[in-house]
């Protein structure tokens, strides 16, 4: 059975995180993806997420306190561009799910040259075979450009240091979304 995008982004990083890591939601979002990586780090571990809008840092700490799983999340406030300033640590994986909030206004959209910076600092972060994730979502101007840029730049990345899949349903309509998951090797 082939797992829809955000299912094949979630198994993966299943496999690579360990209780008691530490990891990244560049795009806090409604929080699903954090709740997601809380019940990855366990009671020991610390997911740190990240959200320009305060509405969807609000949804996320709703979430994870109905969940039990507050203590193990740090919600920052700023751009995942920022990351590098406030995580000093290795970390097992980092997912961006990018795009606009789900139920927020459409034109407040992840951008390509954010985005990018973000992603290049994350790969600094990341453990030997720690992985960094994106869904991509094409199907929008701004994400269009996005999904471009991060492909492009993905595809340059040193084969001898980091692996890049693609997972993509190609007889998919309207520029489906689309999953870019990143495996650094030393």
């Amino acid at each position: 059975m082939l797992l829809n995008i955000l299912d094949f982004v979630h198994k993966n990083i299943q496999q690579t995180v360990q209780a008691g890591d530490t990891v990244i939601d560049a795009t806090a979002g409604n929080g699903h993806d954090t709740l997601f990586l809380a019940s990855c780090v366990g009671a020991q571990g610390k997911v740190v997420a990240f959200d320009i809008q305060a509405t969807a840092l609000e949804a996320t700490s709703n979430r994870l306190a109905k969940a039990g799983y507050s203590e193990r999340v740090q919600l920052i406030h700023a751009g995942h561009e920022h990351l590098s300033e406030y995580i000093k640590s290795k970390v097992s994986a980092i997912i961006f799910n990018l795009g606009y909030l789900p139920g927020g206004d459409k034109n407040c959209t992840t951008q390509a040259n954010t985005t990018l910076k973000a992603m290049q600092s994350g790969l600094n972060l990341l453990t030997d075979n720690g992985v960094l994730a994106a869904v991509l979502y094409p199907g929008h101007e701004q994400g269009k450009i996005e999904a471009e840029t991060i492909q492009t730049w993905a595809q340059s990345l040193p084969q001898q240091h980091i692996a890049v899949l693609k997972y993509a349903f190609i007889n998919r309509i309207n520029d489906a979304p689309f999953a870019l998951i990143l495996q650094k090797h030393l």
